[in-house]
């Protein structure tokens, strides 16, 4: 059977990457099949100044990318996981979630243990930001924004001495000697979706079936997982939080931090056989915080 699909993404170096790398999947798992790429502005993209904090963070990669499947333009919109809001609009579905790759993040120009007193580190993340005052606080930690060859090249210019960056992105765009260190993902909590691939179809579509033959049923439990704690706390990278989860034949271990106001630490370890209770049950733990941050 042919078909034509085409596959809305974001316009960046590293979406049209990720987008090409699913057309290549799909190319050479179903027959007859050929691809075209639907490239779409997000509001993300748009406005690279503001911190992303402010702009609100969830589904500012996604909204616009989403809308093109909803209103035919495209078939299939293709997501970094961590860009996807928590719930999903009327009118799609998350129909495949690809292999996943490393979720963990990374130093860009220098090791942890390279960095001087009082050096200055940027990231766009609030989690990161908690994460990396958790390790050391005598950091200097500052905004960082733009695509991620913008990111990398910040390193060692302008006063900034290292920055945060997925390990998936290094990976993808071919700079893994980029990387100063890789940050253990057991203390570093990852992003919700951090190194995996969302995929959308409308409601329904047939196109589900034909998707499930890239689709990684063990990722897209774990993501399920993830995103439930994302449910759970009602938040997106805005909120200084993190889950991994990670499985064993059919039990699954969610990993999930938050920090406070004051920037304290509080995690949650959890194994179950239901991912979506795993998140929602992780999600329960910091209930307080949620309270706190109100």
């Amino acid at each position: 059977m042919s078909s034509h699909l085409r596959l809305a993404t974001r316009g960046s170096p590293l979406a049209l990457h990720q987008a090409e790398f699913v057309a290549s999947r799909l190319i050479e798992t179903i027959p007859g099949t050929t691809c075209e790429l639907v490239i779409v502005e997000t509001s993300g993209d748009a406005n690279t100044a503001t911190p992303l904090s402010v702009l609100g963070g969830q589904g500012i990669f996604a909204k616009e990318v989403q809308l093109a499947v909803l209103d035919g333009r495209a078939d299939i919109a293709v997501h970094s996981a961590k860009d996807l809001p928590s719930a999903t609009p009327p009118g799609l579905e998350l129909a495949c979630v690809p292999q996943r790759v490393d979720p963990a993040d990374a130093l860009v120009g220098r090791s942890l243990a390279g960095l001087g007193p009082g050096a200055t580190v940027a990231t766009g993340s609030p989690r990161r930001r908690a994460l990396l005052q958790a390790m050391r606080p005598d950091l200097n930690i500052v905004e960082l924004r733009g695509n991620m060859a913008t990111r990398f090249s910040k390193a060692g210019r302008d006063g900034i001495d290292a920055i945060v960056a997925a390990m998936a992105a290094l990976d993808r765009l071919g700079s893994a000697d980029l990387i100063g260190e890789r940050l253990d993902p057991e203390f570093f909590t990852p992003q919700v979706g951090q190194g995996a691939l969302a995929l959308e179809t409308r409601q329904g579509d047939a196109l589900g079936e034909l998707l499930g033959r890239i689709d990684d049923a063990t990722a897209r439990q774990c993501l399920v997982a993830e995103r439930a704690f994302l449910v759970g706390i009602g938040a997106g990278c805005s909120v200084p939080a993190g889950a991994w989860c990670t499985s064993d034949g059919d039990q699954f271990h969610l990993r999930a931090v938050m920090a406070s106001k004051e920037g304290t630490l509080e995690r949650a370890s959890l194994f179950g056989s239901d991912p979506a209770g795993l998140g929602l049950a992780a999600a329960q733990s910091f209930s307080h915080l949620l309270v706190e941050g109100a």
